[in-house]
C-alpha cells in the first residue's frame, strides 16, 4: 500500500481518533467514519476531538463524516474502532460498500454477548469464511491518550493469513509504535477482551482501599482465568504471556487511562454499576465481556472465580468485600495445576 492511498476508519470515539492520527503522520488520506454529524464537524472545524481524545491535534489529512458509503469508497484498508457490542451492525452496513481486497483491521476488545462469539467469528459469519484472509486483529497494551501522543508503544496483529498480518504490520509501524505478527487470532481476541474483566476487579480492589498485593494477586490469577478459558476455546497459551495477554492485562489493571479500572474504582468506593459507567462518560467493555465470559466458561466447563465474583458484584448486587472474602477463602489450591492441567503439562496421576 501506497501512503497517498486512503485508510477509513469507521468509529470516532478515542482509539479510532488516535489510530486516524497515527496514520495521516505516515501520509495517508484518512477518512473517519462517526455517528454524530456535531461530532464529525466538530472534528473538522477544530482539528482534534475534544469529545474523546482532548489534545491530540489531527493533522489536516484527517476528515471525519457521517456518510458511511463515502467513507468506505476507494479505501485500501477499513479500520473497524466501534465498540464490540456495535461491530456486528456496523459491519453489516459497512460489508456491501467495502472495496474488493481491502484490508479490514479490528481494535475492538470484546466478545459478542448475545452470540458469544469472538468478533472473527461474527466477521466470518457476516462476510463468509474466504473472507478471514483479509482479516486482521490489532491488540495489545494501547491506551488512546498515549498513542495519540506519540508514546513509545507496542502491539500485536493476528490474521490467518500471514500476509494480511505483515500488510497490517506494515500499514500501522511507526518509529514509536512498534507492531508485531502472531497468527494465534482466537488468543490475541480473548487476551484483549477478557483482561477488561481482571481489571474491573483491581479498581475494584483500589476503590476499597486494598494495596498492591491485592492487585498484583488479582493480576496474576485473573491471568490464569484467561489462559484457561481461552485454551479451551483452542488458543494458544504462549500468547497470554505476550503483549496481547500480559502486557495488557498490566497496562489496563494499572493506569487511570482505563476505563475498566476507573469504573472499578468507583464500584469500590460503593457506587451502582450505573452510576460507575456514567462516572466513566464512555464504553466500558468489560462489563458486557464479564457476562459473557461467565457463559463461556460454564459451556466449557472451564472455572473462572474471579470472573465469577466480579460477576455477582455487577449483576447481583454483592457488596464487593463479601466478594473478596469468598476469593480468599476458597479451598486449597496447588498454583500451577490449573493451567498446567490444561496445557497437557502435568497429569494428577504424577503425583500433587
Amino acid at each position: 500500500m501506497s501512503v497517498e492511498q486512503k485508510v477509513a476508519v469507521l468509529g470516532a470515539g478515542s482509539w479510532g481518533t488516535a489510530l486516524a492520527a497515527l496514520l495521516a503522520g505516515k501520509g495517508y488520506r484518512v477518512e473517519v467514519w462517526a455517528r454524530r454529524q456535531e461530532l464529525a464537524s466538530t472534528i473538522n472545524a477544530e482539528r482534534q476531538n475534544r469529545r474523546y481524545l482532548p489534545g491530540v491535534i489531527l493533522p489536516p489529512n484527517v476528515r471525519a463524516q457521517v456518510d458511511l458509503p463515502a467513507v468506505l469508497e476507494n479505501a485500501c484498508a477499513v479500520v473497524f474502532a466501534v465498540p464490540s457490542h456495535a461491530f456486528r451492525e456496523v459491519l453489516r452496513a459497512a460489508l456491501p460498500c467495502i472495496p474488493k481486497g481491502a484490508m479490514i483491521v479490528n481494535v475492538a476488545k470484546g466478545i459478542e454477548e448475545g452470540s458469544l462469539l469472538p468478533l472473527s467469528r461474527v466477521f466470518a459469519g457476516e462476510a463468509g469464511e474466504e473472507e478471514l484472509g483479509r482479516y486482521a486483529v490489532l491488540s495489545g497494551p494501547s491506551h488512546a491518550e498515549e498513542v495519540g501522543r506519540g508514546i513509545p508503544t507496542a502491539v500485536v496483529v493476528a490474521s490467518t493469513s500471514m500476509t494480511c498480518a505483515e500488510a497490517a504490520q506494515d500499514l500501522f509501524m511507526t518509529a514509536a509504535f512498534r507492531v508485531y505478527t502472531n497468527p494465534d487470532v482466537a488468543g490475541v481476541e480473548l487476551g484483549g477482551a477478557l483482561k477488561n474483566i481482571i481489571a474491573l476487579g483491581t479498581g475494584i480492589a483500589e476503590g476499597l482501599g486494598f494495596g498492591d498485593n491485592t492487585k498484583a494477586a488479582l493480576m496474576t490469577r485473573g491471568l490464569a482465568e484467561i489462559t484457561r478459558l481461552g485454551m479451551a476455546l483452542g488458543a494458544n497459551p504462549l500468547t497470554f504471556a505476550g503483549l496481547a495477554g500480559v502486557g495488557d492485562l498490566i497496562v489496563t489493571c494499572t493506569s487511570m487511562h482505563s476505563r475498566n479500572r476507573r469504573a472499578g474504582i468507583e464500584i469500590g468506593r460503593g457506587k451502582k454499576l450505573e452510576e460507575a459507567l456514567a462516572s466513566v462518560q464512555m464504553v466500558v467493555e468489560g462489563v458486557r465481556t464479564t457476562r459473557a465470559a461467565r457463559l463461556l466458561a460454564a459451556r466449557c466447563g472451564v472455572e473462572m472465580p474471579i470472573t465469577e465474583q466480579i460477576y455477582r458484584v455487577l449483576f447481583e448486587g454483592m457488596p464487593p468485600r463479601e466478594a473478596v472474602a469468598n476469593l480468599m477463602t476458597r479451598g486449597r489450591r496447588r498454583e500451577m495445576e490449573e493451567v498446567a492441567l490444561a496445557a497437557g503439562l502435568w497429569r494428577p496421576e504424577r503425583g500433587r
